[in-house]
């Protein structure tokens, strides 16, 4: 499909599935290496890193436990900046290595929040994967270690990232026309 309609808006095609394999593929053997050895707790921030996740994590071989938070800062197509925690850690971090992975990254305010509440457990390290990022609109306020596309400043959905519930399924990205 190259566009589709959710709710009141039209879509068109961005990024392709097979591009979102490469890019998967590309930071799982980043971590393989750079993990090779050690233990890894993996942060997944629910609900839009759903389908990056389990995409990733198929290809990632080093040892690897899981934690999923669920946070809310998006209405509509935009970012409130207000960040909500709804579900949130259930074992220590204490003197482990964690990978945030997030899957888009445009204002950094939910990587924000979770970094800090990461860091708050005392990890031993703590590094950031996102599939994409939107680097006109986050301007590298923190390092991110494993980044996958970088893309404009557009509203998009499929493979997990939604509008008001609807896309998520999407196998391939969109972006909002204008």
């Amino acid at each position: 499909m190259s566009t589709v309609v959710l709710h009141d808006k039209e879509f068109e095609l961005m990024i392709s599935r097979d591009e979102i394999k490469g890019s998967i593929k590309k930071i799982a053997e980043q971590i393989n290496s750079d993990y090779a050895g050690k233990e890894l707790v993996v942060v997944g921030v629910l609900d839009g890193v759903f389908m990056v996740l389990a995409a990733l994590m198929k290809k990632i071989t080093v040892n690897v436990s899981l934690e999923l938070v669920k946070l809310k800062s998006y209405e509509g197509q935009s970012s409130t900046g207000n960040v909500k925690k709804l579900l949130g850690l259930t074992t220590s971090l204490e003197g482990k290595q964690v990978l945030v992975v997030e899957d888009i990254i445009d204002t950094g305010h939910t990587l924000a929040y979770i970094l800090e509440l990461v860091n708050s457990h005392q990890p031993a390290s703590v590094e950031t994967a996102t599939l994409l990022i939107k680097p006109d609109v986050f301007k590298d306020k923190f390092p991110v270690r494993y980044h996958g596309i970088a893309i404009p400043n557009k509203f998009v959905v499929g493979f997990g990232m939604d509008y008001d519930g609807q896309g998520r399924q999407l196998p391939d990205i969109y972006a909002a026309k204008e």
